[in-house]
């Protein structure tokens, strides 16, 4: 009775894992990735309002024109790229919805998407639900799990539909300079491979300036831009993402989202929206704290031997603990009830390794590492 292809698709990692946190009473969890801050009140604000003000029908399938301008105005003055609010921004269920109409309105069955190793968990599973064929560019720890150039090149030749990059990147936090990206373009751009840039983490950059990929000369037509709220505005729960890219890009999505959504959420539309008055100098002590939280993270875990390579965004490390990373994780959490990702949840090579998110606060922090130490100790 069950499709053959979803039959085959193995659980989430991450979550699967997580099950046996929730059955488990006082555990320190390091393995979601949210935000531990409360959404600022005024979003929470926001709301409740509409709510009381009984905005609570459907929007446009695109979503709130207003909240597409303030979303157009952003991006052109964050990032310099514009989008214009009629007909090339998208507002989805989160940034999940956004991926998972890319795919959907680009990969017919047997068309061919790179995936970057290590991924985020939904990235190779979404192409095959779709039928595609999942073409893993494998990163290298010697090269801080960034892209090869000349590896990129090679697998090109496969005529892939698309490619996913991610940055800062889940579950490395590793992130790319202007001067990086530029070089991944150069490769890319004349080729008839499109971009699917996720730049769900683009604020919480912490040693250099986030550079959109779509702001290179040619590369915004060519480009499929992911952003949202739940991350950067501490706004998980309210699912709210968009998609942005050229005009025929986001009609064709626009398609698959009429029939299976309709619009998103109207009352977290509205709480988007005030989200994006926030100054970001507001916003920027979030991101030191986290800055903080990794500076600690990181010198800890290396004195427990652990081979990290150094994160310079969103709020995960990715670790080579040099032992059985399932395993690991599982006696941890149930003997010391720390809740770590094993890593090959992110990638079948990376049995060795764990991730571990720093989105808690100093204290749980500082009690979970003295936890993981007697662990490793003993």
């Amino acid at each position: 009775m069950i499709s053959k292809r979803i039959e085959n698709l193995k659980p989430s990692g991450i979550r699967e894992f997580f099950e046996l946190v929730l059955e488990t009473k006082g555990v320190i969890s390091l393995g979601v990735g949210e935000p531990d801050f409360d959404t600022p009140w005024n979003v929470r604000e926001k709301g409740i309002w509409s709510l009381e003000e009984g905005l609570t029908s459907y929007t446009s399938n695109k979503g709130l024109l207003q909240l597409r301008k303030q979303i157009s105005l952003y991006l052109k003055h964050r990032y310099g790229v514009y989008y214009d609010p009629q007909d090339e921004i998208l507002i989805t269920v989160g940034v999940s919805e956004g991926l998972d109409l890319c795919i959907r309105a680009l990969v017919d069955g047997g068309d061919r998407v790179i995936v970057c190793s290590p991924y985020y968990v939904a990235y190779p599973a979404i192409v095959k639900i779709q039928g595609g064929e999942v073409l893993y560019l494998h990163l290298k720890k010697e090269e801080d799990f960034k892209i090869n150039i000349g590896d990129l090149k090679k697998m090109l030749k496969y005529r892939p539909k698309a490619i996913i990059l991610n940055y800062p990147a889940n579950p490395t936090g590793v992130s790319y300079t202007r001067k990086e990206l530029y070089q991944i373009w150069k490769a890319l751009k004349d080729t008839d491979c499109l971009v699917i840039s996720d730049e769900i983490y683009s604020e919480l950059s912490y040693d250099f300036c986030h550079t959109c990929f779509s702001s290179f000369k040619g590369a915004k037509s060519k480009t499929l831009l992911l952003g949202g709220f739940s991350k950067n505005y501490c706004m998980t729960g309210f699912r709210i993402g968009f998609v942005c890219g050229s005009s025929s890009l986001i009609s064709a999505l626009t398609k698959i989202h009429q029939y299976t959504i309709l619009c998103a959420p109207t009352v977290s539309q509205f709480s988007a929206l005030e989200a994006l008055k926030i100054p970001l100098k507001e916003m920027e002590a979030i991101r030191r704290e986290y800055a903080r939280r990794r500076e600690f993270i990181i010198k800890e875990l290396k004195t427990l031997g652990w081979d990290v390579v150094y994160p310079q965004g969103a709020f995960y490390c990715f670790a080579d603990i040099k032992r059985d990373g399932f395993k690991f994780a599982k006696d941890l959490l149930f003997k010391k009830k720390v809740a770590l990702v094993p890593g090959e949840a992110f990638g079948e090579e990376f049995t060795s390794y764990v991730r571990i998110t720093y989105a808690q606060n100093l204290s749980l922090l500082k009690e979970a590492v003295e936890r993981i130490r007697e662990f490793v100790n003993q």
